[in-house]
């Protein structure tokens, strides 16, 4: 054996820089490009997360806040006009649109009940429907990186572990110090991957979890709400079929009574 040889063999490899910084500069621009892309999925998430957290908090105080203004005793109708001049969400909006639903009902010259529990019933559907959706918004954002992050990490570990691997082959050196710096970026793409990933499927089950909660709050005071209107529907057509009025204008006094029967 050539003795220079020999002596270069005993000679100490330099080390390699494994720092995370490191790992990433030298990484393959695939790799870095995976990786950058977790980090902003990464962000995305927390950035969702913050917004739900606190999209959820408002929403719960608002609906205890018009549950408790509901159940006080005071006039449906003054609740009425009080909301109807502002935005409202969640249980405010239920109520608002079957209120609207209900005097539009009156408006006309001849007021008639027919129809109109299904028609409140639809409109509170819809309102509910539409603040599910609301609750609901970017949620899908959660579900696809908590299920395709760590699939995308696996991506950029196979890639960087095949740049090593060419790297050794074109090196001719199968020491650990030559191979440990390609794998530990290789590897470095599943850690993002996984912290993107982590995350975002435990904040998607709990917000998945609350909106069901609020679901189930909001369909729980439509069938309340809508109770409610039944019996003054039924109350008001006995009026009707007891006391007939040829010109009318007893069924438009009726059809302008303030809502009641709350329990």
């Amino acid at each position: 054996m050539n003795p220079a040889e020999v002596t270069q063999a005993a000679l100490p490899l330099p080390s390699a820089d494994v720092s995370l910084i490191a790992l990433f500069l030298q990484a393959h621009w695939i790799v870095k490009c995976v990786m950058l892309g977790l980090l902003a999925c990464s962000v995305w998430v927390w950035a969702i997360a913050i917004d739900k957290i606190l999209l959820y908090g408002r929403t719960r105080r608002a609906m205890d806040r018009f549950e408790q203004a509901f159940w006080s005793g005071e006039s449906i109708e003054e609740l009425y006009r009080s909301l109807s001049v502002k935005p409202t969400y969640t249980m405010a909006a239920c109520f608002v649109a079957a209120m609207r639903e209900w005097k539009r009902s009156f408006e006309s010259q001849a007021p008639s009940f027919a129809g109109l529990q299904m028609r409140i019933e639809k409109v509170m559907n819809v309102s509910i429907a539409r603040e599910i959706e609301r609750l609901e918004r970017r949620l899908l954002v959660l579900a696809t990186v908590g299920s395709a992050g760590p699939f995308v990490g696996l991506f950029g570990t196979v890639w960087g572990i095949m740049s090593s691997f060419q790297s050794i082959a074109a090196s001719k050196n199968t020491s650990l110090a030559v191979v440990a710096p390609g794998i530990a970026e290789a590897l470095f793409a599943t850690a993002i991957g996984l912290i993107a990933a982590i995350p975002a499927t435990i904040f998607y089950n709990k917000f998945t979890t609350e909106v069901n909660r609020q679901a189930q709050r909001l369909e729980g005071f439509a069938d309340e709400f809508s109770a409610i209107l039944s019996r003054q529907i039924d109350e008001l057509s006995r009026q009707i079929d007891e006391r007939p009025s040829s010109s009318g204008r007893e069924d438009r006094y009726i059809g302008q009574k303030s809502v009641s029967g709350r329990p």
